[in-house]
């Protein structure tokens, strides 16, 4: 029997065992999780467990070969399972040596994709509510999904208590998007700067919040232009008034001489 095949047998096995106890038919959640994961360190840790109506039921423990019962009603099906000590060396050795080098040709063939990195887009936008100042800095589209955020304060980086604490989420496409929210007394907000570290950075990015021009101040802007424009048009039409004027002036004089 294949290692695939192995813990879809144990499944019927653990439904019958527990179908058994029950006098009348009834409607039950089995559920099974069943895997592996390799560390930095290249080392591998195994994991098989089983979960009836949603409470913990049994678990494998590879060390000492057998398993764990969460409850009672799992006793019939760890005292079954356990007389067989070879079905329990071929679990042992798919958690400890054929689900690693499936996990680690998996990883390998998806190589390529997972080295990949993508750079944050980072920016920081004002926020005014209930005469509460908050300044958010947003990091956006960014792979892999480990990143640090932090506020600082004229150059100084701010105790983690006064920040608000950050989530990074997923998105669609595969990448992430994280924030860090601050609030600051009105009038301070270019004291602050968000700095970001990422793998996808040469070094990490600093971003401030700019504040936009006022509609008060553009429209000043724009009344000034015009002022500017009506005056060098009113300059501009006089001078050709008074050049017409010289040229009139000038063609009498002459026609006066010829006479």
């Amino acid at each position: 029997m294949g290692p695939q095949a192995r813990p879809a047998l144990l499944l019927l096995i653990l439904l019958r065992t527990v179908a058994t106890q029950e006098r009348a038919p009834q409607s039950h959640t089995l559920q099974v999780i069943l895997g592996c994961e390799v560390q930095a360190d290249n080392s591998t840790r195994g994991f098989w467990k089983y979960g009836y109506d949603g409470q913990d039921h049994l678990e494998f423990h590879p060390e000492t070969l057998d398993w764990g019962a969460a409850e009672p009603r799992a006793w019939a099906t760890k005292l079954e399972w356990e007389v067989s000590k070879i079905r329990a060396k071929q679990n042992r050795a798919y958690l400890e040596r054929d689900c690693p080098e499936q996990l680690r040709r998996l990883l390998e063939l998806g190589r390529g994709a997972l080295d990949q990195q993508a750079p944050p887009l980072v920016k920081v936008t004002h926020h005014v509510a209930s005469a509460v100042t908050t300044l958010r800095c947003q990091a956006l589209n960014f792979y892999p999904q480990n990143i640090t955020m932090r506020w600082l304060k004229d150059r100084q980086p701010l105790d983690a208590k006064d920040i608000e604490p950050r989530d990074v989420l997923p998105n669609g496409d595969g990448t992430y998007q994280s924030w860090v929210a601050l609030v600051v007394l009105p009038g301070e907000e270019q004291r602050y700067s968000c700095q970001v570290e990422h793998p996808g950075l040469d070094q990490p990015l600093t971003a401030r919040w700019e504040p936009s021009l006022s509609g008060t101040l553009v429209i000043g802007i724009i009344s000034g232009i015009a002022v500017c424009v009506i005056i060098f048009t009113g300059i501009l039409f006089r001078i050709l008034r008074r050049r017409q004027a010289l040229r009139a002036a000038s063609g009498d004089y002459v026609l006066a001489e010829c006479e």
